[in-house]
């Protein structure tokens, strides 16, 4: 399969940041073989997750791999919108193919009810190639809301033993299997995922989108943009899907509070990488953030009764599980409430006015 072609081609290049491979690819009938010239960096969460990293880069560049058309006669391309010609005409639908000497291999049904009016042997159609619930290869002209090798948000239809099962806009709804889930997911949640093919050739979905998301956002430093969280790394902090498409990150030192998998946040770019990819924060600029941080602080001491059991000389780690934010932080916000007079500090406490 393709897969298994591209984890051995790549075997060597489990590193941190793979830059430049070479695949070898194999189109749909697996009839000729081409060479498609990826370059892309692998995932920074290249921990204990490496190998499943470096599966799901692999995964990403078989869904963009395409052999090249010179010397085939005909190429159907699972996943992928594409213009083919009706080549015969049959009481349920008409056949397709881009040759018009395509053997029954090389030709798919568009079912009656989706056949243009007028269309005739020659007509061209664009169609979308995917499997039907008997897993036979079929065309819609029906648009999908996912391709192969992009992402979008679905909704979940339902929840099986296998998996859950997604509303993509055509008749067979989109699996995404359980072990392409990065969190728990149930009927009419909302889930970024990315379609890919499995080493059966069946579409499926995935959450685990890092290889799909693009790295050519319009932003520059300091637009606020949204972004929907996808994965957490203890190592490196939160990645962050901007638009739902682009490749961001919220480092580890600033990922401060409370972050969870399909949570929706309006985030700053600090940088845009040399590769494309965004570092972004969910703080506000530094003036703005202290004023926010200094009510939830007062906020927290009017609950505790009026005297917040520590002050800013407390631990690091205290400060971040009670308020999601740095020491730092901590200590220009109760600064700022020392000089508007609301707060005292006294025996290692920090007391409200009245």
């Amino acid at each position: 399969s393709v897969f298994v072609r591209l984890w051995k081609a790549t075997s060597l290049f489990r590193l941190w940041d793979i830059g430049t491979a070479v695949f070898l690819c194999s189109s749909m009938t697996n009839r000729e073989k081409s060479i498609s010239y990826l370059s892309f960096q692998s995932k920074e969460t290249a921990d204990s997750k490496t190998q499943e990293g470096t599966k799901n880069t692999i995964r990403a560049a078989a869904a963009v791999c395409a052999p090249s058309k010179k010397g085939r006669n005909n190429m159907l391309e699972l996943g992928k919108k594409q213009v083919l010609r009706v080549l015969k005409r049959q009481d349920f639908g008409v056949y397709l193919s881009d040759d018009p000497k395509a053997g029954k291999d090389q030709q798919v049904l568009l079912p009656a009810k989706q056949v243009p009016e007028g269309a005739e042997i020659g007509t061209p159609v664009e169609v979308f190639l995917y499997r039907d619930s008997s897993d036979r290869l079929i065309a819609t002209t029906k648009t999908p809301r996912l391709v192969l090798g992009d992402t979008a948000v679905l909704r979940v239809k339902e929840t099986t033993r296998i998996g859950a099962f997604l509303d993509w806009g055509l008749e067979k709804d989109l699996l995404l299997p359980f072990h392409e889930q990065t969190c728990k997911v149930g009927k009419n949640d909302e889930v970024l995922v990315a379609l890919y093919m499995d080493k059966s050739s069946r579409l499926c979905a995935t959450m685990k989108v890092y290889h799909y998301l693009q790295t050519d956002s319009p932003y520059s430093v300091g637009d606020m943009v949204r972004g929907r969280v996808y994965e957490l790394s203890k190592n490196f902090g939160v990645f962050v899907a901007v638009d739902d498409k682009y490749s961001a990150l919220i480092p580890r030192k600033d990922a401060q509070g409370e972050f969870h998998p399909g949570q929706i946040l309006t985030v700053r770019i600090t940088q845009v990488r040399e590769d494309g990819k965004l570092t972004v924060t969910a703080k506000q600029k530094a003036y703005l953030q202290m004023d926010t941080d200094a009510e939830r602080i007062e906020e927290a001491i009017r609950e505790e009764g009026g005297v917040l059991p520590f002050d800013d000389k407390a631990d690091p780690e205290l400060i971040n599980r009670r308020f999601g934010i740095s020491k730092a932080a901590f200590k220009r916000a109760v600064g700022h409430l020392l000089k508007e007079g609301k707060i005292r500090l006294e025996d290692g406490q920090i007391y409200l006015k009245e």
